[in-house]
């Protein structure tokens, strides 16, 4: 199973950018998904995550400007950044708990991509 994003980019205050994550690899279902991100010196927050059932959740931070979204069939999430800040400046990390099969074997666990950068100039 992996994780891929994409999206990220240098924008300016103010801007917009739309972040992609899909999954890949043996699914048999995709539980929560979701957005966190890390700048440098801090700790990994949550963004935004969504149900599959799509209920979603904010950080206080972004609400009214960021929306997270999915597509099932697809199996991807996104993330609509609005009204971006220097300080959303920062690796975003998609992350979905994933049911897959490895071999014989069931696996219930989170996934995490490999980040993507998002840099918001003032």
């Amino acid at each position: 199973v992996q994780l891929q994003a994409s999206g990220g980019g240098l924008v300016q205050a103010g801007e917009s950018l739309r972040l992609s994550c899909a999954a890949s690899g043996t699914i048999l279902r995709i539980n929560t998904m979701g957005w966190y991100r890390q700048a440098p010196g801090k700790q990994r927050e949550l963004v935004a995550d969504i149900t599959s059932g799509g209920s979603s959740n904010y950080a206080d931070s972004v609400k009214g400007r960021f929306t997270v979204s999915r597509d099932n069939a697809k199996k991807t999430v996104f993330l609509q950044m609005n009204s971006l800040k220097p300080e959303d400046s920062a690796v975003y990390y998609c992350t979905a708990l994933i049911v897959s099969l490895n071999g014989d074997a069931l696996l219930n666990r989170p996934y995490w991509g490999r980040g993507t950068q998002v840099t918001v100039s003032s």
